[in-house]
């Protein structure tokens, strides 16, 4: 059998690429961290684009432009900005304010706090703690000092003014200039997403063949259906344990019921961990209104999200991803330790996607063995066995 002239031109070329790959790795692997930075606002504009297309999708398919057609992209793209942007402002009016008075609160209470810890652990256990940690007794004016001078070591001491300066403002326009790119590539991206499939379908037709575009249609086709549910999905999860965790504040009568509520059910957008986050912050804002109340929010947040956890997240987020919760663990796990809460919000539709994937191959593997297995001739497989 001879060899093409072809064949052994890829094959002679993949070594050569892959020994240059490898004997330059150091090379390769800057070149590729430069390539990356550069391309940052790109992939954040993809992002941008996917989350915003969720909405837009949504409005195009209840709204109806007849009379002008040309209309309606543009119209359904500023009402998914819009309906993005107000409902982190809504969040944000809600969580930040209160925030701020709590911490307020917060340091101002936590030096009497810390004097009656002190005095506590003095008289029953006789330990002489307080003339090495109290030379004084602190008061919140001498807190607010303490913070202030800490703040001016932190300005002076370390490099000097004018270089955190400068380091502060060239990182703040760095990260606009990034936002404002990767805004204006999603727009673009959403505006020609028919046009873009279709270019990208036909170079993938004309250069790998229908073979090949078949199989990676049916790829992007199984992520985007799993990412678009575990989106929409957790987004209703989140929401459904915001209300409950607001409501059931309000009839235990704990304070920051609206505020801490809305945080829940923020930070609930991240599987399994975020709500502990929500959780332990709430608790922080409560102690500064009482420790007893904060552990009885502390109790009605685990139950809450027991209840929420075997009721309502299998039917919402579980059964729309068909990932069992083992493999959902394994994911946050997994995908937090790589890329932090990013990975945390990454793993879970990408181990569904591959669970699919793979689940989908297995089945059909497992037919081709029973179809081959059973045997060809009618009269053989009616003929009684010896």
């Amino acid at each position: 059998m001879k060899m093409e002239w072809n064949s052994c031109l890829r094959i002679g070329s993949t070594v050569v690429i892959t020994y240059l790959v490898i004997h330059y790795w150091q090379s390769v692997a800057g070149l590729a961290r430069v390539a990356l930075g550069a391309a940052i606002p790109l992939l954040l504009g993809c992002v941008i684009a996917y989350i915003l297309n969720i909405p837009m999708t949504f409005f195009e398919k209840k709204l109806s432009f007849s009379k002008c057609p040309k209309l309606k992209r543009p119209i359904c793209m500023i009402l998914a900005f819009a309906s993005i942007l107000l409902v982190f402002a809504l969040v944000s009016g809600m969580v930040f304010p209160e925030l701020a008075s709590c911490i307020k609160l917060l340091l101002e209470r936590l030096p009497a706090a810390l004097n009656k810890v002190f005095i506590w652990l003095e008289t029953n256990f006789n330990w002489e703690i307080t003339p090495e940690l109290l030379p004084y007794n602190w008061s919140p004016t001498d807190w607010e000092s303490l913070i202030s001078k800490a703040g001016n070591w932190l300005l002076t001491g370390i490099g000097g003014t004018m270089t955190s300066l400068v380091g502060a403002v060239s990182s703040t326009f760095s990260a606009v200039v990034t936002m404002v790119l990767s805004l204006v590539f999603a727009i673009y991206l959403l505006a020609g997403k028919d046009w873009l499939k279709q270019q990208l379908s036909t170079l993938i037709h004309v250069y790998l063949g229908d073979k090949v575009l078949h199989r990676i249609s049916y790829i992007f086709a199984t992520a985007n259906d799993t990412f678009h549910s575990f989106v929409v999905g957790q987004c209703l999860e989140a929401v459904v344990l915001g209300v409950l965790c607001m409501v059931g504040m309000w009839i235990f009568r704990l304070p920051y019921a609206s505020m801490i509520g809305t945080l829940v059910g923020f930070t609930a957008l991240i599987p399994i961990a975020g709500a502990y986050i929500g959780a332990s912050v709430g608790a922080l804002m409560i102690l500064t209104v009482s420790p007893v109340k904060a552990i009885f929010f502390i109790i009605f947040l685990c139950v809450l999200q027991q209840l929420e956890g075997n009721l309502i997240y299998p039917r919402v987020v579980g059964s729309s991803i068909g990932l069992p919760g083992l493999w959902v663990m394994a994911a946050v796990t997994v995908g937090g330790g790589i890329l932090g809460i990013v990975g945390m919000l990454l793993g879970v539709p990408l181990a569904a996607t591959i669970y699919k994937l793979v689940g989908a191959d297995v089945s059909r593997r497992q037919q081709k063995q029973t179809l081959s297995a059973q045997p060809s001739d009618p009269e053989l497989a009616d003929a009684p066995a010896e």
